[in-house]
């Protein structure tokens, strides 16, 4: 039986890219099950209503990821 939760999506930060089904790639601050937000990479519905898999990041992962990526020579 699938567990039931909820989630709000506090701010939306960016949108990295959009597939022909209209379906986006976003990093958003999310609220899930009412716990404090995080952030949050993963496809989105155009309504929000559906999601894909992800990943969720606390502020300090996601501090350590953005060092890493500006540190990065690409």
């Amino acid at each position: 039986m699938a567990q039931e939760f909820s989630y709000e999506i506090i701010e939306e930060i960016v949108v990295l890219g959009e597939n022909a089904k209209g379906w986006r790639k976003e990093l958003n601050l999310v609220s899930w099950n009412g716990r404090p937000p995080k952030f949050d990479l993963r496809d989105w519905a155009p309504d929000h209503e559906k999601m894909a898999k992800g990943i969720t990041l606390t502020n300090e992962e996601f501090g350590k990821l953005k060092k890493a990526l500006t540190e990065m020579d690409y």
